[in-house]
């Protein structure tokens, strides 16, 4: 089912995901629901809060993206990205390195909102998957920004924390616009 979007606005956004203990029917059910709603929203990650769930949860698939790569490796190893395509990120723990890396990034709760933003252009990660079983890998390119917007969403960070404030005021108008107007639509339900 395709679930709705929370808007930039939306408390709900500016809330630290809850640890997930059990992988339940539930859970099972709003994994397929976030692919689905990410699918259909054309993006490429969506966490837990972008769908009013403040849970340590994200989903992300690079696979249909070719004009911005990424890299793989599973036990140090190289790997084929889209073979490893889906991937549900439970719990994730993730440790940025390399040199700082900028590039262009939107977000499903800002819509049509753009920004190039710097980020450690590698991440390794931690986390649980679908079926609750551990996974680690490392990964670079638009997987790792994927991974650490993501990441960021579960931990109540959004990605115009991550602006430089030239750009960030540029954008201020259009902010205020939508957060106005995500509020004004809280209110009247």
């Amino acid at each position: 089912m395709v679930l709705e979007i929370v808007k930039f606005g939306n408390p709900v956004l500016r809330e630290k995901g809850a640890r997930i203990e059990a992988i339940t029917p539930e859970i099972t059910r709003l994994i397929e629901d976030m692919f689905e709603t990410m699918r259909a929203a054309r993006g490429v990650g969506l966490a837990a809060q972008q769908i009013g769930k403040a849970l340590q949860l994200t989903v992300i698939d690079v696979s249909g993206i070719t004009d911005r790569p990424s890299t793989l490796e599973l036990k140090g190893k190289p790997a084929d990205v889209v073979a490893f395509m889906p991937i549900v990120l439970i719990n994730p723990e993730i440790k940025p390195f390399g040199n700082a890396s900028v590039g262009p990034e939107g977000c499903l709760s800002f819509p049509e909102l753009y920004s190039d933003i710097s980020r450690p252009e590698s991440v390794e990660v931690k986390a649980l998957n679908a079926k609750g079983e551990p996974i680690e890998f490392s990964c670079g390119g638009l997987l790792s920004r994927a991974v650490q917007h993501e990441v960021d969403h579960l931990n109540a960070i959004l990605f115009i924390d991550r602006m430089d404030k030239e750009e960030k005021a540029a954008l201020r108008p259009d902010l205020d616009a939508l957060q106005k107007e995500t509020k004004a639509a809280l209110t009247k339900k």
